[in-house]
Order: structure tokens, then sequence, then C-alpha cells
């Protein structure tokens, strides 16, 4: 992590734990060969949910992982599950839940069922 993501006293901000939760997610995609944001893809995942309870600090300079789960996928929804650890130590758990939703041109977003590939990397 870096020096801008802490505060005066060198403990992470705990907004960064949802940054971090979503780089894991990201990388959960790219894992299954998916991308959830593809250039001029007309679908997105919005969250609609999302928690974070902290066990510990997270430090300036400390290593740590962060785990992630797909604890559910709905027809139109994804839920996962986080867990960021340094070393043996919890220092958060979390949720994310987010819906699959289309681009109408002049309309917005709409909520749409997510696409059978995804269902299927994902389960």
């Amino acid at each position: 992590m870096q020096f801008a993501e802490t505060d005066m006293a060198g403990i992470v901000h705990f907004s960064w734990y949802f940054r971090y939760m979503e780089e894991a997610e990201h990388a959960l995609w790219r894992s299954l060969g998916l991308q959830i944001a593809p250039p001029g893809g007309r679908l997105g995942y919005p969250r609609v949910s999302a928690s974070c309870d902290f066990k510990g600090p997270l430090h300036f300079e400390d290593e740590f992982e962060v785990d992630v789960r797909v604890e559910a996928v709905g027809r139109r929804s994804l839920r996962y599950g986080f867990t960021l650890r340094r070393g043996t130590d919890i220092l958060a758990t979390g949720a994310m839940t987010s819906v699959c939703v289309e681009t109408v041109p002049d309309r917005g977003v709409r909520s749409v069922e997510l696409p059978p590939d995804v269902v299927t990397r994902l389960r």
C-alpha cells in the first residue's frame, strides 16, 4: 500500500478496504477469463450493497492478502465475500453485492439477467 492510503498515524483509511476488495474481485474475473468492464461493453455491475467489519488495523507498508469468494449467483445479481489478512491475522471481513445492468441510450441503465458464461464461470 502507499503512504497516501493512510492517516497521520500510518493506519489505512477505511475507504481503502473497499478498493482492495474491488481489486480482488477484478482479479477473480481475470483469472476466469472474464472482463468486468470490457471496452465498448454494454453491461455493467454496479454495487447495490457493500459492508466491511474491521477486526484490526492495516498499517503503512504492511503486506496483506485479500481472499474473495463468490457467495451467491442469482439471475441478475452477484454476492461476494472477502477476508483481508496479514499473515494469520484477520484484519477485516466484507461483502459486496452487484447487479447486472445494461446501458440504454438516453435512458440510463436497466437491470438484466447475468450472461450465461459469467454465471457458469463464477459458479
